[in-house]
Parts: C-alpha cells; sequence; structure tokens
C-alpha cells in the first residue's frame, strides 16, 4: 500500500516534470512519506569539506551529495557540544527545554553507567514516524543516556526514544578508548586520584610513625583505614583506563552488548555491513535510518586502508573514510533502487575542536573562515554545520541557501514528511524547512537563534529581512589560551563560565552578513542602528524566557555521575567482556 503511494506520487512528479512545472510548484509533498537517511559526523569542521571551500581533504562524495541537492551555508548547531545539540536535533527543542544542560561544567554525559538522558517524557521525530509506520533505526552513536535505576531498565535507550533498532555505542568515541595521550577524562581523573592516594599515604605513615615512637595514643584503626583507602585510591588509579575502555568502549545491537570492549579495526566494517542490512530489510516499506558516524571524533579511529593518505595527518584521513563510508551508503541505495525515493541529510553535530592538539599535531579540525570551534559557547566555528540535503527529483539540484537553519528544523521537516503531526503540546523551535528547500519561501522562519552554554545564554543572532543584515551579539565569550590564540589550550574544552569567560557589557556586536568570520565588533560610533539592535535582541530574548519551564537538570552531578549499579555489562560485573561479533561469549 505504502508503496503504490510512491508510485503515485513519482508517477505526478515525473508528469509534472513532462508540463514543464517543478515538483515544488505542482504539488504538496507533506504526504509522500519518503524514506528518510539521515546522516551525521562528530566533531567535524565545515573548513573540511570540498563544497564547503576546502581543496585539500578529498571528500568527493559528500560534494556529490551537495551538486545533487540543496546546500545550506547558514546552518547552525544548538549547542557546540556532543550531548545537548543531538538532543535538539531529535526533539526539535533547546536542550535547556528538556534539561539536556548542565550548570557545574559538566558539559556532556561523563559515563555510560550514569543516571542522566534524554527524558522519557521528550518526543523524538522516530517515535513520530514509527507511530506512522516507519521503519526507525539508529546506527552509530547515542551519547544521550541508557539507564535510570538499573542495568536494564533502558529508559534512555533509543529503542525507548522510537527507533525500532539500534546499534552501535550507547556512549561516545574518545581518546580514552585506546589510553591515548589525547585524553577526555582519565588523564584528569588520574591527577586527581594520585594527589588523594598521596595524602592518604602520607596520612597512614604519619600515624605508624606517631604509633611507633609512642607519640600517639589510641588504637591501630585509623592506621588501618588511611593505609586501606591509600590501597584502594592507587589500586583504582593503576586500572583506571582499562574501567574506563570497559565502561564506556562497547558495542550494542538493541538491548544485548555485542562487543566489549570494541575491536577497531573491524568497527568501520561492522557499522557498514549493518546499514546495508537495515536498509535491504526495510526497504519494501518507508523507513527512518539515523547513521550516526563515529568519525570524526578522536581518537580517529582508521582502517589502514586509509592511514596516511591524506595530507591532514590523521584527522585528513579519518575524514577520508568518512566520505568513504558514505559513499558506500549513497552505492547501496542505488543499489536497492532506493535513491529517488529516500531524502538524504548530511551534517555535524558542531563543529571541530581546536584543543584536540598535541605538540605539533592537530588532530580536530578546520572550522574555515569562522571563529571559535567545539564548546566555545556562540562563536560561529562552534556551531556553524554543514548541511546538505538531496531527494532526485524533488528538492532543486545545486541550490544553495544562505539564510539561517537549524539542526532543530530537520524535527518538523521530516514529521510532517512522514505524515506525522508537530506536537502540539510542547514548544518547539525548529522550523519546517521544505518550503525553503523546494524555492516556493524565499526567508527561513527563524527571526531571532539564541546561543546557549550549558544553562548560560552566550550570544543572540537577529535576522533582519527587511534590511537584509544578520546581527549577533555576543554577551559571554570564553577567555582563549594562551594571549592571542583562537582557542582555550592547555583545557579539553573553553568553559561556559567563572573566570574564564569574558563578560561585554555592552555586548559584543557583529553584521555576519558583511563579517561572518567575526573579526569586527562594531560600536555605537560605528554602527548607527547599535542601540535599536540592542534594545530588538533583548526584547526577544525576554520573550523567549517566558516561554521557559524549569525542568530536571539531566547532565549535573547527581545525574552525571557515574554508579557502579547501572554499569551495562556482558558478563557478571565487573568481568565485563565479551565478543559476540566473532560468536564467542
Amino acid at each position: 500500500m505504502l508503496r503504490l503511494e510512491h508510485a503515485w506520487t513519482w508517477l505526478a512528479v515525473t508528469v509534472g516534470a513532462l508540463l514543464g512545472v517543478t515538483p515544488s510548484a505542482s504539488r504538496d509533498l507533506s504526504g509522500s512519506r519518503p524514506n528518510i537517511l539521515l546522516l551525521m559526523a562528530d566533531d567535524f569542521g565545515i573548513g573540511d569539506i570540498g563544497c564547503y571551500g576546502n581543496d585539500t581533504i578529498r571528500t568527493p562524495n559528500i560534494d556529490r551529495l551537495a551538486r545533487d541537492g540543496v546546500m545550506l551555508t547558514q546552518h547552525l548547531a544548538a549547542a557546540s557540544v556532543c550531548t545537548p545539540s543531538r538532543a535538539a536535533f531529535l526533539t526539535g527543542r533547546y536542550p535547556l527545554r528538556s534539561g539536556m544542560v548542565s550548570s557545574n561544567g559538566y558539559r556532556v554525559l561523563q559515563w555510560t553507567g550514569v543516571s542522566g538522558g534524554l527524558p522519557t517524557n521528550e518526543t523524538t521525530f522516530a517515535k513520530i514516524l514509527k507511530d506512522r509506520g516507519y521503519a526507525t533505526g539508529l546506527i552509530g552513536k547515542w551519547h544521550l543516556g541508557l539507564n535510570c535505576e538499573s542495568p536494564n531498565d533502558h529508559c534512555h535507550h533509543p529503542l525507548n526514544h522510537g527507533f525500532d533498532h539500534f546499534y552501535g555505542m550507547p556512549f561516545s568515541m574518545m581518546g580514552d578508548c585506546i589510553r591515548w595521550e589525547l585524553s577526555e577524562k582519565r588523564a584528569g581523573m588520574e591527577r586527581k586520584l594520585n594527589v588523594c592516594f598521596q595524602i592518604m599515604a602520607v596520612a597512614a605513615l604519619t600515624l605508624t610513625a606517631g604509633k611507633l615512637t609512642h607519640l600517639t595514643s589510641g588504637s591501630w584503626t585509623p592506621v588501618i583505614w588511611s593505609t586501606m583507602a591509600a590501597i584502594l585510591l592507587f589500586t583504582t588509579t593503576y586500572f583506571l583506563g582499562d574501567l574506563i575502555v570497559h565502561a564506556d568502549c562497547f558495542l550494542m545491537r538493541n538491548h544485548t552488548i555485542t562487543e566489549q570492549p570494541m575491536h577497531f579495526p573491524r568497527t568501520t566494517s561492522l557499522i557498514l555491513k549493518e546499514v546495508s542490512s537495515f536498509i535491504q530489510r526495510n526497504k519494501q516499506t518507508p523507513f527512518l535510518l539515523f547513521v550516526s558516524f563515529l568519525h570524526v571524533h578522536t581518537p580517529l579511529i582508521t582502517t589502514e586502508k586509509f592511514r596516511g593518505k591524506s595530507v591532514h595527518g590523521l584527522y585528513g584521513d579519518n575524514t577520508e573514510e568518512m566520505d568513504w563510508m558514505l559513499g558506500k551508503i549513497l552505492d547501496t541505495l542505488d543499489t536497492e533502487g532506493l535513491a529517488n525515493s529516500t531524502l538524504v541529510y548530511f551534517t555535524s553535530d558542531h563543529g571541530g575542536s581546536l584543543e584536540s592538539r598535541l605538540r605539533n599535531n592537530q588532530y580536530g579540525g578546520s572550522n574555515g573562515i569562522y571563529k571559535g570551534g567545539k564548546g566555545m559557547g556562540g562563536w560561529e566555528g562552534g556551531i556553524r554545520v554543514p548541511g546538505i540535503f538531496r531527494w532526485p527529483g524533488v528538492l532543486p539540484v545545486g541550490r544553495v541557501i544562505h539564510e539561517p537553519t537549524s539542526l532543530m528544523d530537520v524535527f518538523p521537516t521530516v514529521v510532517q514528511l512522514g505524515g506525522g503531526e508537530v506536537p502540539q503540546d510542547r514548544v518547539i523551535d525548529g522550523r519546517d524547512m521544505l518550503p525553503l528547500l523546494l524555492g516556493t519561501a524565499q526567508h527561513s522562519d527563524h527571526e531571532f537563534l539564541l546561543h546557549y552554554c550549558e544553562n548560560f545564554l552566550h550570544a543572540v543572532r537577529w535576522h533582519q529581512r527587511d534590511g537584509g543584515r544578520l546581527w549577533k551579539v555576543h554577551y559571554t565569550t570564553p577567555v582563549f589560551h594562551p594571549h592571542g590564540a583562537g582557542a582555550c589550550y592547555g583545557r579539553g574544552v573553553c568553559p561556559c563560565f567563572g573566570d574564564q569567560v569574558a563578560h561585554h557589557d555592552p555586548p559584543l556586536l557583529f553584521d555576519l552578513s558583511r563579517d561572518p568570520s567575526e573579526a569586527h565588533a562594531l560600536t555605537p560610533d560605528t554602527e548607527p542602528a547599535f542601540y535599536r539592535v540592542m534594545d530588538t535582541i533583548s526584547r526577544a530574548v525576554e520573550e523567549h524566557r517566558r516561554t521557559l519551564s524549569p525542568v530536571p537538570v539531566q547532565l549535573d552531578a547527581l545525574g552525571n555521575i557515574w554508579k557502579p549499579w547501572l554499569q551495562p555489562c556482558c558478563g557478571p560485573f565487573p568481568l565485563c567482556w565479551c565478543d559476540r561479533e566473532n560468536g564467542q561469549a
């Protein structure tokens, strides 16, 4: 029945084309129910793609996707780090609304075994399309939580958020997965544990010396306890790397752990095999498939076929491998005869990580002409991401759109294309992009977009349509280190608050339509409209704040500390070791 509907849709499109009428003008496509393939890179810099201006890293498949479809040049993430950005993408809502933020510096989920995650009362586009008869799948990275109260309740699991099928990492790729020198949490935790060990060891020695020299009286109990604490801290420090590898770096298929820890040389082939299998199983019904690449996050796991092949080191190698993977996925659509009935979308969750640098080697991406990068609040480099759509015979070929759009816009766009309804019981911040993509609308529905860093508002942009100007104000910006640098080198990521951020009064003002690099801040002396712009944006912020409701914060300490009883384990804890991909237990 669904395929018959497709046939009539494409017959109408073909007839319209023969009569010289474009699909965008000939019919309403909201009921066409295409397959939907969403492709998201991890930490991918917009300056690393050929169609966005790079001429040294080879991305022929991404470039082909852009040539055959529509490319967005002002596509924006709702956050400059993984967890909140992905939550906003799936729900069409600022992460602040769902509580997928923090206020204490823990900006993403820190472990798999935590109780925080995407709340069960949030509605994802997968949940809506599943109810409309779509087969829904997620392959790759999740990083939005897993369990709440037990290791098997799966309250935050993808299958509890509308996906029929999940295969991939519940957490995220990180340097600690291979005990890399660039570490997200191991190195810092080892330093803290070492300090605690030294304190307890000194305490134990001091108490022992006092007892042996009769300078102190009483029982030996404090000596025994301090000695045991020192031994425990030393043991934990020694095995911390192994703990992290087993706790976070594993693969799941639905609710079953298949590989703990991961065997990285085969991860790429396993993911491609899973994508091909999902498409083949579901080609007779409309499907929604979200492929969330583990590339190009550090430690840049790259197969031997691509290592040493680019001129940009390991990051370039990893990028070119991801582009090859994208090409193989598109080839699968072609082989199965699904290319013309599938809307394909490619993006990144946020900008490239500039702080991923070790000595003279840069392991993070380039954000092109845009200032800043991953984690840097409202600077363009952290939130300006690629946005490419392809739907042969429906979307224009080679169209480039310079209007502000958001990852949150994917929610209402795919929901309505799939025959669903956008929820009316909550604020949805995304806007349907289809009229813009088709060319039937000249302007984006976004007049204002707000840029948060954790739960702190750092910046706001205003699209002044009547004057063609695109204004951006920064209330708060990170203090780069060392002085004159363009990032917070020496830290894993720039902070959102505290003494390492600058508060601007008056706010910094930029005209992005003339200065996309945010190089020249405007002042009342250089911009006659300065105070009018500030006043307009201030009123928009107040209106936005009136739409916010208090919700539990998911990423603060209580929901974001490791809880051993929530740790997924494919054997009796702590014997978390299995390889079901090879048929072994």
